[in-house]
């Protein structure tokens, strides 16, 4: 076969071609993997930079997680610590940390200790008693008497005494009944087994112990035995108590009464155990009346039947909901209340969440300053009115703007309610802007309640109720309330009434004054649970 170099050459340029063509491709190829571990690189840096992020992003977190944790303990101590002073039966004005440099307690001495007092000298002495002079001095001198000073000393008598009455026993002659002789001095006419007894004041002091100053029945007889050599039995104390309580009754009815006759009345309630059962505490005080009941609700039927469904006159009160049932009545809500959760909200509140509570106890603090300005006559009625006006659109801009923080809008939420009794004090100058009385009034028998917890039955509640009302509107009124406590002991009408009660109607601070309709409740009112009270007059 000849040799054919066309052929061959035709050959090797398509070997040639195909040589080409595949290093093209492994050089496309190359290239391509060439790109791709660079865009591979690429990928790999920023993975390292994510994963950078992530840890300083883990960091971040895991800081915030721990002043997270460390809030959430420093809350949970302080909830404790609240819980337990809640519960604390002693030491209940405790603060907490003490003073870095407290000052020096007691007076100043010097020019600052201020004005100075001392006791009067007696003007008649029931005893004097020769003091005689030492045998001689300690360096064994003879003396010689220069003059004699007097000391005076006030104390008290630690014995009793013993009363018989010879009580005369007759019988009519018309219809033969039997008429027995009394002193105004006898606590009973009792004769025979109960012959036996004790004296109004013994009686009236216990009482007094026991419902005036919250002493149990037991610390009552130690008292008496120690200090005036008196055997008195708990039973005794017990059965004093309930005795003149249900004496005290009709006075306690007529009590009621004058508080619903009352135009202004501050009302208040607190848990009060009976039979260990949860009952409530209600106390309503007026100028010249406090009335006590124990009930065993908390609700608006309760508060009515204490001061009547349809009371038209002022309430003061704290804000709690039932209270705004009296259609009727005007409102004032407690300004201290509401200063007093403004300080707990700015201490646990971050600094931007503490810009609206700081707000709102700006505006009650001016409004506070405003009625201080009126009583020092700096400005005049019509001046007042304006500058509460001004000061209410003040407090809507506040609360239009109460921020994220979720307990500044809860807080934002119950002042909208608040909002039209907030200021009724400004627009009827004279009506207070708390409740302190009726707070002083609950306080005097937050004594009794840390001592024993309540009372043992309903009818001790109602000895309770009946004999706190009696003392507290005896010291409102300047009256001893000992005195109060013999008379109704020695009293032989069960039906007489003390001359606690008063014969007329209290008259309003404020009863000639009255605001200008647009201000005197504004249109929010429509809308809450007092819409009725729109068509009362301010």
């Amino acid at each position: 076969m000849a040799f054919d170099p066309m052929a061959a050459l035709r050959e090797w340029k398509q070997k040639v071609a195909s040589l080409q063509e595949r290093w093209r491709g492994a050089r496309q190829e190359n290239e391509q993997l060439r790109k791709e571990i660079e865009q591979l690189r690429r990928r790999e840096k920023q993975w390292e930079q994510r994963e950078k992020q992530l840890e300083q992003r883990e960091k971040q977190l895991e800081q915030e997680r721990e002043r997270l944790r460390q809030e959430n303990e420093k809350l949970k101590r302080q909830l404790e610590e609240a819980r337990r002073a809640n519960k604390r039966q002693a030491a209940p004005f405790s603060r907490g940390t003490r003073k870095a440099n407290p000052q020096t307690p007691g007076r100043k001495s010097g020019a600052a200790y201020g004005q100075r007092h001392s006791k009067a000298i007696p003007l008649k002495v029931d005893e004097v008693i020769a003091v005689p002079p030492p045998a001689q001095c300690e360096c064994g001198g003879s003396l010689e008497v220069e003059r004699i000073e007097s000391q005076y000393q006030q104390e008290i008598v630690r014995q009793t005494f013993w009363r018989r009455f010879d009580i005369a026993i007759c019988r009519c002659q018309k219809c033969h009944k039997r008429v027995q002789g009394r002193d105004p001095r006898q606590t009973s006419d009792a004769l025979g087994a109960a012959a036996v007894q004790l004296g109004p004041d013994a009686l009236a002091l216990a009482v007094q112990m026991n419902k005036g100053l919250g002493i149990p029945h037991a610390d009552v007889a130690a008292v008496l035995q120690d200090g005036f050599h008196l055997q008195v039995n708990r039973s005794t104390i017990c059965r004093a108590v309930d005795r003149v309580a249900r004496r005290g009754e009709p006075t306690w009815h007529a009590l009621r009464d004058a508080a619903r006759r009352s135009m202004v009345n501050g009302i208040d309630e607190t848990g009060w155990n009976v039979d260990a059962q949860l009952r409530w505490l209600w106390v309503a005080v007026s100028e010249q009346v406090t009335f006590c009941d124990i009930l065993p609700g908390r609700g608006f039927e309760q508060a009515a039947s204490i001061l009547g469904a349809d009371y038209a006159g002022w309430l003061t009160h704290d804000g709690w909901q039932a209270y705004y049932k009296f259609l009727r009545a005007g409102h004032q809500s407690c300004v201290q209340h509401l200063l007093r959760r403004c300080e707990d909200l700015i201490k646990i509140a971050s600094p931007a969440a503490a810009r609206f509570p700081l707000k709102v106890q700006a505006v009650l603090q001016q409004a506070l300053a405003l009625r201080d300005r009126y009583h020092n006559h700096e400005i005049s009625l019509h001046g007042l009115w304006t500058a509460t006006g001004r000061l209410e659109v003040k407090l809507d801009q506040v609360l239009a703007h109460p921020g994220r923080d979720e307990l500044n809008r809860r807080f934002a939420k119950h002042l909208l309610h608040e909002r039209p009794y907030l200021f009724t004090f400004l627009y009827c100058p004279g009506l207070d802007a708390t409740n302190n009385v009726s707070e002083r009034a609950i306080r005097a028998l937050i004594g009794a309640r840390k001592n024993w917890g309540g009372n043992r039955t309903p009818r001790g509640a109602r000895a309770q109720a009946v004999l706190t009302s009696i003392l507290q509107s005896a010291k409102q009124q300047g009256k001893k309330p000992f005195d109060v406590l013999v008379e109704l002991l020695c009293g032989r009408d069960p039906h007489k009434i003390l001359n606690l009660v008063p014969l007329t109607p209290e008259v309003p601070l404020c009863s000639s004054l009255h605001p200008p309709p647009c201000c005197a409740v504004p249109d929010i009112v429509a809308t809450g649970p007092s819409a009725g009270l729109a068509a009362t007059p301010i």
